[in-house]
C-alpha cells in the first residue's frame, strides 16, 4: 500500500520564500468516508490522487499522471467550487525538503509547511520560519478549505 506520512505547519514569517513557487489549482470530485479525490494542475502536468482517511500523520494515497487538458475540463466541470489555488514553494532545511504552500483566492492569508517522513516518530529539525502544528486539524486539509475556505473563518 502507498503511504503518505506527512506533518504540517503554520508558517511565521516570510523568511523560507526563495524563487517563484509553482503556480497549482485542484479540486475535489466525490469521496466520502474519509476519503478524498484529488484533481491536481500544476502548469502543463496534471494528477489524479485518491486518499484514504488519516489516522496521526499517515494515510493512504495513491497518485496518478493525467493529461493537462483532462485536469482542466475536470476542474471546469466536474469539481464543485471554489478551487484551491496555492503558489508552491520547495524549501530545503537541514537535508530535507519542506513545501510551503502560500494559498490565493478564497483562501489568501494562508501559509502552510509540510514535510514528508519515512515513519511519523522520525525527527526533523524545526526551521525558525515555522510555526503551530497543525497535522491533526481537519481545517487545514486542502479538501476542507475547498469547501470552508480560510477567509470564511474569521
Amino acid at each position: 500500500m502507498a503511504l503518505e506520512i506527512e506533518r504540517k505547519f503554520l508558517v511565521r514569517n516570510t523568511d523560507w520564500r526563495a524563487g517563484k513557487g509553482q503556480l497549482m489549482r485542484q479540486g475535489y470530485l466525490g469521496g466520502g468516508g474519509g476519503t478524498t479525490v484529488r484533481v491536481r494542475l500544476a502548469g502543463e502536468r496534471a494528477w489524479l490522487t485518491i486518499k484514504g482517511p488519516t489516522t496521526g500523520a499517515t494515510r493512504a494515497e495513491y497518485e496518478y499522471a493525467i493529461p493537462a487538458d483532462d485536469a482542466r475540463d475536470m476542474l471546469a466541470s466536474l469539481c464543485p467550487g471554489p478551487l484551491v489555488e496555492k503558489r508552491r514553494f520547495e524549501v530545503e532545511h537541514a537535508g530535507f525538503t519542506w513545501e510551503v504552500d502560500e494559498f490565493l483566492g478564497d483562501n489568501t492569508g494562508l501559509v502552510v509547511a509540510e514535510i514528508e517522513l519515512e515513519s511519523e516518530d522520525q525527527l526533523v529539525p524545526l526551521p525558525a520560519w515555522v510555526g503551530e502544528e497543525v497535522t491533526g486539524d481537519p481545517r487545514y486539509y486542502n479538501a476542507s478549505l475547498a469547501r470552508h475556505p480560510y477567509r470564511q473563518w474569521r
